[in-house]
């Protein structure tokens, strides 16, 4: 016991702590605000924290540094093949068929979620186990790379959750661009975007994302109207809950989920929307700063780089959304909009980098599954 002891206190030495203490204010915030919504809603933001914390804890001791060589192929090939059950039996909610229903218990899981973990392990052990030479990977192993991301894009974007599916895609190559691509093939990209974008526009979107896009161009949907006087009528202080009408008599809808910065807005100002908006930044920050310290730990690299990616595009495209620059997609405030599977996959992908940072100063595990400390390190 007293072995296990000693274990634990060493492993926690080594945790990032600054990475958990930059969430607490995010969660605290979004509570205060859920609460006043729906007092109902803020029970359900509890259960969901507790599943977090659970799922967070869990991971962080998960040997991933031993098991990803295996874990990571099996859980990607497994994602896929649940984006595929969606495709074939997929329940269909509100007109986007995202879910598949669990027999017999009539919970329902949305696989699109889930991908973006599998993605981003998959990455981080291929890249690895063959780290890029000096300028970067070239075409071949780019090309690799790059059908990990692009397959899981087109199952999502066909659901279709075209604003999930992009998340997916502008995280991965975040993390190709972080982690050393050849400039010449990112030239290449930018030329031949810049010329399929009309083709891909006029032919490769549906109807209604069109539409989204021409009412984020010219006129703004009654959503985002809603949501711009209840940002407007705050002010730079903000209004005490009984005066924020905008939510108070139901005119801001989904105001504890995508719209939830909206209500922020009303209700705290101005000066609440930018200490939120600089808590994202800093925690970006910590997280890039993360991917640079282990700049050779090709784990911690991906996983920090891959996060802050993901935290960024999350708040970015929600934000832009909510003030009429972007098209309205149902992408939530990262660990801030009321909603449990997006917390639990962000508490996942957290536990999984606090693991690989906790364990980086370890030897490998034995055959009897215990850890020894590398002697150097504690001596």
């Amino acid at each position: 016991m007293e072995h296990w002891f000693d274990f634990d206190k060493r492993i926690f030495k080594h945790f990032n702590y600054l990475l958990i203490l930059q969430i607490i204010p995010l969660l605290a915030i979004s509570s205060y605000l859920v609460n006043e919504i729906n007092p109902y809603l803020f029970t359900k933001q509890m259960v969901y924290y507790a599943i977090g914390g659970i799922a967070f804890f869990v991971t962080v001791f998960v040997p991933w540094r031993q098991i990803m060589w295996w874990f990571a192929p099996l859980f990607y090939i497994a994602n896929l093949g649940l984006l595929i059950a969606v495709e074939l039996v997929g329940k269909t909610i509100l007109g986007a068929q995202r879910w598949i229903e669990i027999p017999g218990i009539g919970i329902t899981i949305q696989p699109s979620e889930f991908i973006k973990v599998s993605v981003m392990m998959t990455l981080a052990y291929l890249i690895h186990k063959t780290p890029p030479p000096e300028k970067g990977y070239g075409l071949w192993k780019f090309l690799l790379l790059s059908l990990l991301i692009v397959i899981p894009f087109v199952l999502i974007a066909k659901e279709p959750d075209l604003g999930t599916a992009l998340v997916l895609l502008i995280t991965g190559y975040g993390i190709l661009f972080v982690i050393g691509i050849n400039w010449k093939i990112w030239f290449a990209i930018f030329i031949i975007a810049g010329f399929s974008a009309p083709v891909v526009y006029q032919y490769g979107l549906k109807p209604y994302q069109k539409k989204r896009i021409e009412d984020a161009l010219n006129k703004p949907s009654y959503q985002v109207r809603q949501a711009l006087i209840a940002i407007g009528s705050g002010g730079i202080e903000g209004k005490p809950k009984d005066e924020a009408t905008q939510t108070q008599l139901d005119f801001l809808p989904v105001a504890s989920t995508d719209f939830i910065f909206a209500y922020l807005g009303e209700r705290l100002g101005f000066k609440g929307m930018m200490a939120v908006i600089g808590l994202y930044i800093l925690l970006i920050f910590n997280l890039l700063y993360i991917s640079a310290k282990y700049a050779k730990d090709y784990l911690i690299k991906t996983f920090a780089s891959g996060l802050a990616f993901l935290i960024f595009v999350y708040m970015g495209v929600n934000i832009y959304m909510i003030i009429g620059l972007a098209p309205v997609v149902g992408l939530p405030l990262p660990m801030f909009s009321h909603g449990g599977t997006s917390f639990i996959i962000f508490a996942v992908i957290f536990g999984i980098l606090q693991n690989l940072i906790a364990f980086k100063d370890y030897s490998r595990y034995n055959s009897d599954s215990k850890i020894t400390m590398q002697h150097k390190d504690f001596h």
